[in-house]
């Protein structure tokens, strides 16, 4: 079977690999450009790129699909049977979505049509979820609209973050691929239509997206903490610089002003509106990333703060 892989993030890269080690490797791995990465801006390839890299597999980096002639003409040379798509990032236009045989198979982060977006993992954390999976659909023009060929569950932690929970489901995603391909191929999966009056929707993370209100429960604000771990994090400002809150669990209320640090039992507390949130670990603008306890030590004038 000759096929193309569609994907840019971690999430993408671990799908491939899995792919990969029982034989199904692709012709081509499309993924997004190269991007500067954190302080330095240095210019840091897509994981995808990386794995591809690995296994001597030809990368394109278009900088858009739609309207780019060079990629059609590319891709209709190539005549794949099928295209398989994760997390890639860029709408494929109707014209492409046509050439594959079989069309494209996207793996989704969600259980459709719940999230369906860009942020499917990110907002089940957020939304407090107990469970959440893979969707495999047949992608159509629309967002994450297509038929289903399979799903698959998995229950969330309430430890989960962004990172732990995406990859428990980008191997929940390779698995239910690797078994879904070979029946797809054969005609033997019936295709279901999504209930598309119950969809809901997951949109495009911005770094504002982090900035905690003191206003929210505590519970909020630490499902926040965990769905935005890695970027954008939570976040809130203290001495004019940014103040990353990394790792958070809950705690019962106190006689406190909303937005007061304090200790609690030795430990470094925020009251909230309702409830309260300890502090494990966090980073100041600049600084590493440090216990609550060291960085209490750094800095003897932070408890006491009130956050608006």
């Amino acid at each position: 079977m000759k096929y193309v892989f569609f994907g840019t993030p971690e999430f993408a890269a671990t799908i491939l690999e899995k792919l990969i080690d029982v034989g199904y490797i692709p012709e081509a791995v499309v993924c997004n450009p190269d991007e500067p990465i954190g302080r330095k801006q240095i210019l840091t390839p897509p994981s995808a790129k990386i794995m591809a890299e690995k296994f001597n597999i030809s990368v394109f980096q278009p900088l858009k699909l739609r309207d780019n002639l060079e990629f059609f003409d590319w891709i209709k040379k190539l005549k794949p049977d099928l295209a398989i798509i994760a997390a890639y990032g860029k709408i494929v236009p109707k014209e492409i979505l046509g050439i594959p045989i079989y069309g494209f198979i996207n793996v989704h982060g969600s259980l459709l049509p719940a999230y369906r977006g860009a942020s499917p993992i990110q907002s089940t954390i957020l939304n407090g979820d107990e469970e959440t999976g893979i969707t495999l659909i047949k992608l159509d023009e629309k967002m994450d609209h297509g038929p289903v060929l399979g799903k698959s569950e998995i229950r969330i932690s309430k430890s989960e973050t962004y990172d732990t929970l995406s990859a428990k489901l980008a191997e929940a995603g390779a698995e239910l691929l690797i078994k879904t391909i070979p029946d797809y191929i054969a005609g033997k999966i019936k295709l279901t239509e999504q209930s598309h009056a119950e969809a809901t929707y997951a949109g495009i993370i911005k770094k504002e997206d982090g900035k905690i209100n003191w206003l929210k429960s505590a519970e909020e604000i630490e499902r926040m903490v965990r769905a935005f771990y890695p970027w954008p994090t939570a976040w809130t400002i203290w001495n004019e610089k940014t103040l990353k809150i990394l790792e958070a669990i809950t705690s019962s209320g106190d006689n406190k002003k909303t937005g007061e640090v304090f200790l609690k039992n030795s430990e470094l507390a925020i009251k909230c509106g309702v409830g309260v949130l300890v502090v494990k670990k966090l980073q100041l603008e600049g600084g590493k990333i440090l216990t609550a306890k060291d960085f209490l030590n750094g800095h003897k004038n932070f408890v006491g703060n009130i956050f608006s």
